[in-house]
């Protein structure tokens, strides 16, 4: 096992090495770049363009440079701690990020509670009372779930909240804690706010996992050990949670890799329509804007993610299926 991670962790450096090529390439092949973005909104506008202060900012921050340079010298700073620095806000990417990050990691966190929380014990129960009229109301809820887009759901209850109690729901804290740092009252109005974009986002990946669930419990519980168990005469519940359930966590474990991606990333266009303070907005406007020190260590960060929880989820499966073996080779 040790040498198994060893070696996946050898291989995450030439993996994270081709992606932050291709995150840079990417981002350099829209014409242009940030300053002439910028230049095109300061003319649209109506304002004036100071061409000498355009090309000492050009300078300063390495425009000038051939592309090779300024990958370089961005790549670096990352092993070092310095993403770098955001045109659009005119601060240091972590600045820039700040309360954000803490912010998307309170609503991934809650939203992933709230989806296995209610996920499994309905997957359960739709699995072990397969086409009752519990499972067919339960299903049909899970498909107009995974029918329903996020953004919509997201829509509508904003509309019902003012129509029906007069508040609105959007953001994540009252406006008194706009621009103030993270303390224990600013916590405490998240939390309370909290709730409407859980309900929002995680509605559709509830609805997606208790399909899982129960299709995976559903496909364990006709397998000849689970027969053998109930013929010794295990109680129905043990036998189910000891050896069909844990074996149906399998897809469960591998769905790791993409959820510690979601923590940074966010629901995107959910944060917009609720004006959640999150990091997905901010990944999108960076990108719109060609703000590259923002938007490139963003990318980094999630693939840097995406990396470390496939390893994660890989041992983890090894530990809990034993059939599943790290090496290839002949058994006897």
């Amino acid at each position: 096992m040790l040498g198994y991670i060893i070696k996946r962790a050898i291989y995450m450096v030439p993996t994270l090495v081709l992606t932050s090529i291709l995150i840079f390439v990417l981002i350099e092949l829209p014409p242009g770049d940030y300053f002439e973005s910028y230049i095109t909104e300061l003319l649209a506008s109506g304002e004036t363009v100071d061409p000498q202060k355009i090309e000492f900012l050009r300078q300063e921050y390495g425009f000038d440079l051939p592309a090779y340079e300024r990958y370089f010298k961005w790549a670096f700073g990352m092993l070092h701690g310095d993403f770098g620095y955001s045109f659009e806000y005119q601060l240091p990417v972590r600045d820039v990020i700040g309360d954000r990050l803490w912010l998307t990691i309170i609503v991934t966190f809650f939203t992933i509670i709230f989806t296995w929380a209610i996920a499994f014990p309905i997957g359960i129960y739709s699995a072990t009372r397969q086409y009752s009229w519990g499972d067919y109301g339960l299903t049909f809820l899970g498909l107009l779930g995974l029918a329903t887009p996020n953004f919509l759901l997201a829509l509508v209850m904003m509309y019902f909240a003012k129509e029906w109690f007069g508040t609105s729901i959007g953001g994540l804290y009252d406006s008194e804690f706009i621009g103030q740092p993270m303390s224990w009252a600013k916590f405490v109005s998240v939390l309370e706010h909290l709730w409407i974009p859980v309900i929002v986002i995680g509605t559709s990946g509830t609805a997606g996992m208790i399909r899982r669930v129960r299709a995976n419990l559903l496909d364990e519980l006709r397998k000849p050990y689970v027969t053998t168990a109930r013929a010794k005469g295990m109680p129905e519940f043990r036998a189910l949670m000891k050896y069909p359930f844990r074996m149906s966590l399998n897809f469960f474990i591998a769905d790791i890799g993409g959820i510690l991606p979601q923590v940074i990333s966010g629901a995107e266009i959910v944060a917009i329509v609720l004006s959640l303070q999150t990091t997905g907005p901010l990944l999108i406007t960076a990108l719109q804007s060609q703000d590259m020190y923002l938007a490139g260590s963003f990318l980094m960060l999630l693939a840097f993610l995406t990396v470390i929880g496939t390893l994660i989820s890989d041992i983890a499966l090894a530990f809990l299926d034993p059939r599943i073996r790290l090496a290839g080779g002949v058994s006897r």
